[in-house]
């Protein structure tokens, strides 16, 4: 696997409880994008409005000690559309591609401050930004329209200080990579896709077994 995982951690849930799904990622990660757009369609089919995605932050440029380049990204989402998902990273452009994502974290983070709904709403928005409207979301002027539009202020300090506990959080709860969860005790990395590279290449395919299993886990 090439970033790393996101985490789901659910609460029991009854009638009028909000549920709660947690996820370690990255912004910049292509297969954190994916993760996220899936379990979004599938809380969406099942109409289980009381569902709610809690992006924590995985950092990989701070967890693999530099950033993620903007061609091996371009090279993973070419297979990915080529293989499995025609229908996303359609304005994606690597000429845009961030040199760091901590400055959408901390607003993605900063987000999460209001309430769990508003934090959702604005890392997917970061994510669609970056992966199909081709903006850099390392730009204070591209962060500060969807802050704008969500209703809420650029981040402080004190965003990059719930950026770097999220990591060590997840460093403490065994996270690996960007995207991984866990649902209960059961941990599931990248749960729709298959991720390898056979003699250099990298191949990609929809692990759509997997998939069921890990939709079944978050959604019973």
């Amino acid at each position: 696997m090439l970033h790393g995982p996101c985490y789901c951690a659910r609460e029991s849930h009854t009638q009028g409880v909000v549920q709660t799904i947690e996820v370690y990622a990255d912004v910049t990660c292509p297969f954190s994008h994916v993760a996220l757009r899936r379990l979004v369609e599938r809380r969406d089919l099942l109409e289980r409005h009381d569902v709610v995605i809690r992006v924590r932050s995985w950092p990989l440029e701070l967890v693999n000690g530099k950033p993620l380049r903007g061609e091996l990204v371009g090279e993973e989402i070419a297979e990915l559309r080529a293989a499995t998902t025609p229908d996303l990273f359609a304005g994606f452009n690597s000429n845009q591609f961030p040199r760091t994502s901590l400055p959408a974290l901390m607003l993605e983070a900063s987000a999460y401050l209001s309430d769990d709904r508003t934090g959702e709403e604005v890392s997917l928005a970061l994510r669609t930004a970056l992966f199909e409207q081709g903006r850099d979301v390392s730009d204070p002027a591209v962060l500060a329209t969807i802050a704008a539009s969500m209703g809420i202020a650029i981040p402080g300090p004190e965003a990059a200080q719930v950026v770097h506990a999220d990591w060590h959080e997840g460093e403490r709860r065994d996270v690996s990579g960007s995207p991984f969860f866990f649902v209960g005790d059961q941990g599931f990395f990248c749960p729709t896709l298959n991720i390898e590279r056979v003699e250099g290449h990298l191949r990609i395919s929809v692990d759509r077994k997997a998939s069921e299993a890990f939709f079944d886990h978050c959604f019973s």
